[in-house]
């Protein structure tokens, strides 16, 4: 164990990434990286780089979407493994797509990790007191370089342009059981090569009229080795960079590129990428002998993706799910997007808790939804101030209030803790009155077995204030609930002497109607019925019953509810402030998790 690792005061986990760094640590893997070039090319891509033995991370979004769930896993990895072995982790856009890619999902995307509770930025520096080093990058910004690699793979016999169709590529490729046949054009000489790409370059050639494809090997067993596509021809205005190119790296050539630039150290990816790796470390060899990038260079390893029932997390789909209506945008309190997790009420606490608890692991496998909102409860639980809503309101009316209390109009002030845990937390007012809001469960006419609640004749106490006893109920010629009467027991308020005199198996919460606070109430459930949706038809999967909206009632503190500030109430779960106002400007609370998982019951 390192001293960086050694002194944190929690005992982390062991997993094998943490294996992998402690040993390049105690190797010294890193401490004599060197270049193998021109020595101003090396501090020209090392310019902002400090003490590269360091570890280095990275979190690589393509800005084509708002980040999700899967993606607060590798935030938390790289973070946290950065953090802990007293390295930094860069933010870096992978913005090599221009059709996809948007400055609105660049913006989204650097609030959700800030909103995460990281800050891609390194501590002050001591050689220069007041300076910070802003660790936020974009592929697009190597666009030179990259292409300049590209020249450089051509001169040097490993890369060619290949003129055929996508479809004839395709056709020679092979597949796992039949080897590819060689290109036409790959025998090309660098020469022919070179003026071809800069043809592509300079815009002479029509989209897709041809590719500059590495010149590996079409034999190899793995299927990307078979001289993958280095770049292609795509007239499209790019977000950062605007016309300046027509032609644009792939994915698979410009991130092993941004890695080593960057002098990450640890390249982590989920393990869809491992067949990629020998193309990850052909790629960097070729780049290292010709003294463009630093030896030793970065390394790639893959770890089992985040997979959460009733979820889904393809970028593709939840673009989808937004364009065709099932949702209202990409934060809607459903989605798992970080924005519509976040809004829905979700913690960065309780995401990094979950996270932790899922491991990391070469395995793959699914996570039930259920362990998600189990550790939004355990983080919400100690911090959650308490308090009283009715979410199905019907009114109960005491009926001897007056006689009682001097008055029908007196109000009666009833206290409660702001958390039955925390004294520290203060306790929390309101009125108890003659009309009062419950819920309409809590009355039947007949009992039912078990239940102790409201019916003709039996006692309950209004929870923080008296004990009633029900005497009887209003329908209306439909039978519907329309009122509750009751009347009041004499000296049975909480917190008073003789209050418990007459014991009660039944405690219902309430709201009383003189200061009740008129509230949107939105009662959100897992957005797809389906345990691993994706494999059907998207319409087809969804859970029709993922959004219920009441209108209700609440008590008085709530109207100095801060937006995303979580509140349990009381039986009903934990809820948020939304950001969004509802209908005629009333506040909007949405829940984010019920007291205890009921999925299915």
């Amino acid at each position: 164990m390192t001293s960086a690792a050694a002194d944190n005061d929690t005992a982390k986990p062991s997993n094998f990434l943490r294996h992998v760094i402690e040993n390049d640590l105690e190797q010294g893997t890193y401490s004599g990286r060197k270049w193998g070039g021109d020595p101003g090319d090396a501090a020209h891509h090392a310019q902002g780089m400090q003490d590269p033995a360091k570890v280095r991370m990275r979190f690589p979004p393509e800005p084509n979407g708002y980040l999700h769930i899967g993606h607060a896993k590798s935030i938390w990895l790289n973070f946290e493994l950065a953090k802990e072995y007293g390295g930094v982790c860069h933010l870096r856009f992978d913005d090599t797509n221009p059709e996809k890619e948007e400055q609105e999902y660049v913006d989204a995307i650097r609030d959700a990790v800030k909103w995460m509770g990281y800050e891609p930025v390194m501590a002050d520096d001591p050689a220069h007191p007041g300076a910070r080093n802003d660790h936020v990058y974009f592929a697009s910004n190597y666009f030179d370089f990259m292409y300049r690699a590209a020249e450089y793979l051509i001169t040097a016999g490993h890369a060619y342009v290949d003129e055929q169709s996508a479809d004839e590529i395709r056709a020679t490729r092979g597949d796992f059981n039949t080897p590819g046949t060689d290109s036409p054009f790959r025998a090309r000489t660098p020469e022919e090569n070179l003026a071809r790409l800069r043809e592509m370059r300079d815009g002479k050639l029509a989209d897709g009229a041809a590719v500059l494809r590495a010149k590996i090997d079409m034999g190899s067993p793995n299927i990307n080795m078979r001289d993958p596509a280095l770049y292609r021809i795509r007239r499209a205005t790019h977000h950062n960079t605007g016309d300046k190119w027509c032609i644009y790296p792939m994915y698979t050539f410009a991130h092993p590129i941004e890695d080593a630039l960057e002098q990450i150290t640890h390249s982590i990816c989920t393990l869809e990428f491992e067949d990629q790796r020998p193309f990850y470390d052909w790629l960097l060899d070729r780049l290292a002998e010709g003294g463009l990038i630093a030896s030793p260079h970065p390394r790639q390893y893959e770890f089992a993706r985040l997979n959460v029932t009733h979820i889904i997390t393809s970028k593709r789909k939840l673009r989808q799910l937004v364009e065709d209506g099932h949702v209202d945008g990409w934060d809607d309190p459903r989605m798992p997007t970080l924005a519509g997790l976040r809004r829905r009420g979700y913690t960065p606490d309780a995401l990094k808790l979950f996270c932790e608890r899922s491991g990391v692991t070469k395995s793959g496998g699914w996570i039930d939804y259920a362990s998600l909102e189990a550790a939004l409860r355990d983080t919400l639980d100690p911090i959650a101030p308490r308090a009283m809503v009715v979410l199905d309101p019907v009114k109960l009316v005491i009926t001897n209030w007056g006689e009682l209390m001097g008055g029908d109009d007196v109000l009666d002030e009833c206290t409660a803790p702001v958390h039955p845990h925390h004294a520290e937390m203060g306790r929390r007012t309101f009125k108890l009155g003659r009309e009062v809001w419950i819920e309409r469960t809590d009355y039947e006419d007949v009992q039912p077995k078990g239940f102790f609640r409201l019916f003709p004749g039996n006692k309950v106490r209004l929870k923080y204030g008296h004990v009633i006893e029900c005497t009887g109920a209003t329908r209306d010629a439909d039978g519907k609930l329309v009122e509750v009467q009751a009347r009041l027991v004499p000296d049975t308020k909480s917190g008073t002497p003789g209050a418990d005199a007459i014991k009660v198996k039944g405690n219902i919460t309430w709201v009383a109607a003189a200061d009740a606070l008129p509230a949107e109430v939105r009662l959100y459930e897992r957005l797809f019925a389906a345990t691993q949706p994706g494999s059907g038809e998207l319409q087809d999967e969804l859970n029709r019953d993922s959004l219920a909206v009441t209108q209700g009632y609440a008590e008085p503190a709530l109207a100095s509810a801060a937006q995303g500030a979580p509140y349990q109430f009381e039986r009903h779960g934990y809820f948020v402030l939304d950001s969004h106002v509802g209908a005629d400007g009333q506040r909007v609370f949405n829940r984010a998790a019920g007291m205890r998982d009921s999925w299915g019951k």
